[in-house]
């Protein structure tokens, strides 16, 4: 067997994810909290002002990689889900029911930016503008993916009846995105773009792309602590994780 089929097949054995996980999850923590640390002395610190709206577009350093991996994380969720619905795997059940919370947090966030800077530029906190109408959706699918996931007492049918959810729900990704393009809207176009010419300014990258690594390595720790809970819970009764919970006697 070719050896990268061998790891994926042995990833998805509880006890082996467990301790991988436990492996990683120190050094995620470790590199997302100096990520974090060096974006935001680059984003207060050396990044210049924006021309037009001073010192209060320094928040797009926080509020753009949230809103970004409030999609992203939904995405990968639903991904997760279809898997699990597929294929039947524990670990997808548990991965695409642990993006949910964390999902839901940066969704909160998005939000909440999004009404502090909205607030000195467009004269109020909210606008059902179609970008933030749309997230506020995404945040009630989060929300309606939790809820499910617990009001279900069974732990398998519980995570494949949220999964169907969050599969359903992908719709509102596009909306999302194409939002400010499809409808008339108070909230700005792209700024960075992968294809094409961004409008941000380059002094004023470096710190968005480290926010923006900070926060992907912030959701992989984040993700592997919530999904190895989950899977000792669902396993509590094997052999393995109640070793786990033996204290070990001294030699």
């Amino acid at each position: 067997m070719n050896p990268i089929v061998r790891w994926f097949h042995q990833l998805g054995s509880p006890p082996y994810f467990f301790r991988f996980a436990g492996t990683w999850i120190p050094w995620l923590w470790a590199l997302a909290a100096l990520g974090l640390i060096w974006g935001l002395w680059l984003a207060l610190y050396q990044a210049p002002a924006d021309y037009q709206q001073g010192d209060s577009a320094r928040i797009l350093y926080l509020h753009v990689p949230s809103a970004w991996m409030s999609l992203f994380v939904y995405a990968l969720m639903a991904f997760y889900a279809a898997i699990a619905l597929i294929w039947r795997i524990k670990l997808c059940e548990a991965l695409a029911m642990a993006c949910a919370p964390i999902g839901a947090a940066f969704t909160v966030i998005t939000l909440a930016t999004g009404s502090i800077w909205g607030r000195p530029m467009w004269g109020t906190w909210w606008e059902w503008d179609p970008r933030l109408t749309s997230e506020l959706i995404l945040l009630f699918l989060y929300l309606g993916v939790i809820g499910l996931n617990a009001a279900i007492e069974e732990r398998r049918t519980a995570a494949r009846a949220a999964g169907f959810l969050a599969i359903v729900g992908v719709a509102i990704l596009p909306i999302i995105r194409y939002s400010v393009e499809w409808w008339n809207s108070l909230h700005q176009g792209a700024t960075v773009k992968v294809f094409g010419e961004s409008s941000l300014d380059p002094s004023m990258v470096l710190p968005l792309v480290v926010m923006v690594i900070a926060t992907k390595f912030w959701f992989l720790a984040s993700l592997l602590q919530r999904a190895r809970l989950d899977m000792l819970a669902r396993e509590a009764g094997k052999e393995w994780a109640r070793a786990l919970a033996i204290p070990r006697e001294p030699a």
